[in-house]
C-alpha cells in the first residue's frame, strides 16, 4: 500500500512508524525540513519538504499512484484542502483528515464531507477522542489505562500491581486454573520499562504494569483479584474548560447517577462559555494551581480530578497538588510521552496521551482485513486489534491451540454472535467470529496476514 502522510509531527511520525514497519510505501510531507529529516533518518520512509496542500508537492510525494492520504498537519484547513486536492487532482481512493475545530464537526454540517463537496472519507477529532478516553478512565478508576472493545462487551484494563496484590508470584497458567470462570486474560506485562506478551509460565511481580482483557461483566472481579478496589465516582473536578473539559462535563451531566462536576478554567471568556453551555456543572474562573481555589472546589472530598488544560506541566502539577490535598484520584492529560515514567513517582493515577488516542483512531481506518477497532498500547509498543474472521482467513476453522501465532501475540477474547468467550486451546475460531488480539508492534504485519487474504484495506 502506498500512503502519503501530511504532517511530520508526533501523530504523523507515529503513523509513519507503524505503516513503514509493516513494509508499506510511505512518504511524509511537511514544511519543516528538520521534521522531515528526522522521519527519513529514523524510519524507512521518503520525505518531501513543502506545503502539503500544494498540488506540485503532492505530485512529488507520489500522489498519482497513492492508495491513501492521511492529513494530520496542525491546520484543519490545510488538512481539508489536502484531501480535496488528493481527490480532484489525483483521484486518491482513501482520504483521512484530522480536524480539531468543533464547529466543523457539528451535526448540521455533516453533509459537507462527501465526494461532491469536501472529499474526506474519515474525520478524526482529537478533542472528542481525548474526551472519550477521559470518560473511560473515570469509569475505571483503579486502572491507569482502559479501552472498550467488542461493542462495549469487553474491556482492556491497564493495572499497576502493588505489594499487596494477592496473586503475586503466581504463574499465569495457575491463575487460569484458580479462576476458571473469570473471563479475563493477562495479555501484556510491562516490567522494568519493557512491555512483552507473557507466556503461561510467567508470573506477576510487584510494580508490574499489566494489561488485562476481560468481559465487561467481569471487570470488577478482575480488579479485585489483582488487588484493586472499585468505587463509584460521585464528585469530579475538571481543570480546563476548553473543548475536552466541556465534552467530559456534558457527558457526566447526561448520566443517570447524577455525578457532581466542577470546572476550573483560567480564561474568563472560556469559563463563561462553559457556564452557558452546561446546566448543573459549577464553573469557577481561576488558576487550577491555586490551592485556595482547589479548596473552594472541595478537592479534599473529590473522587477524581481530571486535568485537561493544553499545558502538560500545569496538568502534572495540578494533579500532584490535588492528590496531596486529599483527592482520591488524579488523571492528567500529557502530550509528551517521555513524561509518562513520571506518573508513578508523582502519584498520578492515570494519564491520557492525545497523540496515542489519535493514532489509534487513524489505525482503526487503515488496517487490512475486517478490522473493527485498534488501540495503540504504550508508546506505540503494541496494539490491541479487534477483527472479524473471514472465510478465507488462515485461522478460520482452527482451534486456538493449532494456530501458529507469533510469540508476541495473544488472544484476548473471541466473540461468537453476541457472546464473548475466554480463549481456550479447545475453542474453534469460525468465519464470522470476532477476535481480539494483543500484538507487539513488530508482529502486527503477521497478525494482518492471519486475519485476511487480500490487500483490500477498506
Amino acid at each position: 500500500m502506498k500512503v502519503i502522510i501530511c504532517g511530520a509531527g508526533q501523530v504523523g511520525w507515529q503513523i509513519a512508524r507503524h505503516l513503514s514497519g509493516e513494509k508499506n510505501d510511505v512518504t511524509i510531507v511537511d514544511t519543516n525540513p528538520e521534521l522531515v529529516r528526522r522521519a527519513t533518518e529514523t524510519l524507512d520512509v521518503q520525505g518531501v519538504v513543502g506545503f502539503a496542500s500544494h498540488p506540485d508537492v503532492l505530485a512529488r510525494a507520489g500522489a498519482r499512484d497513492a492508495d491513501m492520504i492521511i492529513a494530520a498537519t496542525h491546520s484543519d484547513e490545510v488538512n481539508m484542502v489536502c484531501c480535496q486536492i488528493a481527490q480532484a487532482a489525483f483521484d486518491i481512493t482513501r482520504k483521512i483528515a484530522r480536524i480539531r475545530a468543533q464547529s466543523y464537526l457539528e451535526t448540521g454540517y455533516s453533509d459537507l464531507y462527501n465526494s461532491d463537496r469536501l472529499a474526506i472519507d474519515v474525520i478524526i477529532s482529537p478533542e472528542r477522542e481525548v474526551a472519550e478516553a477521559a470518560l473511560q478512565r473515570l469509569a475505571a478508576p483503579a486502572t491507569f489505562d482502559t479501552e472498550v472493545f467488542m461493542g462495549g462487551r469487553a474491556q482492556l484494563l491497564g493495572i499497576q500491581l502493588s505489594e499487596d496484590c494477592p496473586v503475586l508470584n503466581t504463574p499465569l497458567r495457575q491463575l487460569n486454573e484458580l479462576f476458571s470462570t473469570l473471563r479475563a486474560i493477562v495479555v501484556g506485562i510491562r516490567r522494568d520499562g519493557r512491555l512483552f506478551a507473557p507466556d503461561p509460565g510467567d508470573h506477576l511481580e510487584a510494580e508490574d504494569q499489566i494489561y488485562v482483557f476481560t468481559h465487561v461483566e467481569d471487570v470488577n472481579r478482575a480488579l479485585e483479584i489483582f488487588g484493586k478496589q472499585t468505587k463509584k465516582q460521585e464528585r469530579v473536578i475538571v481543570i480546563g474548560g476548553g473543548n475536552v473539559g466541556l465534552t467530559v462535563a456534558r457527558a457526566l451531566e447526561a448520566r443517570s447517577d447524577r455525578v457532581r462536576v466542577k470546572i476550573i478554567e483560567k480564561d474568563r471568556a472560556t469559563a463563561e462559555a462553559a457556564a452557558d453551555a452546561l446546566e448543573r456543572t459549577i464553573v469557577l474562573n481561576g488558576d487550577g494551581m491555586n490551592i485556595d481555589l482547589l479548596s473552594e472546589a472541595a478537592v479534599d472530598r473529590a473522587d477524581a480530578l481530571l486535568a485537561v488544560t493544553d499545558d502538560d506541566k500545569t496538568n502534572l502539577l495540578v494533579s500532584v497538588r490535588a492528590k496531596q490535598a486529599g483527592c482520591r484520584m488524579a488523571i492528567a492529560l500529557v502530550n509528551d510521552p517521555t513524561l509518562a515514567p513520571l506518573m508513578a513517582p508523582l502519584d498520578i493515577d492515570a494519564y491520557i496521551n492525545p497523540r496515542a488516542t489519535t493514532v489509534s483512531s487513524i489505525l482503526r481506518h487503515i488496517r487490512h482485513g475486517r478490522v473493527r477497532h485498534v488501540y495503540s498500547v504504550g508508546d506505540a509498543e503494541a496494539e490491541m486489534i479487534e477483527a472479524q474472521v473471514m472465510t478465507t482467513s488462515p485461522i478460520a476453522g482452527k482451534h486456538v491451540r493449532d494456530i501458529d501465532f507469533p510469540e508476541g501475540v495473544l488472544v484476548g477474547a473471541v466473540m461468537k454472535g453476541d457472546r464473548v468467550m475466554k480463549p481456550t486451546g479447545e475453542l474453534r475460531i469460525e468465519p464470522g467470529d470476532v477476535v481480539a488480539l494483543f500484538a507487539m508492534t513488530k508482529d502486527v504485519h503477521e497478525v494482518e496476514r492471519l486475519l485476511q487474504v487480500s490487500i483490500d484495506f477498506f
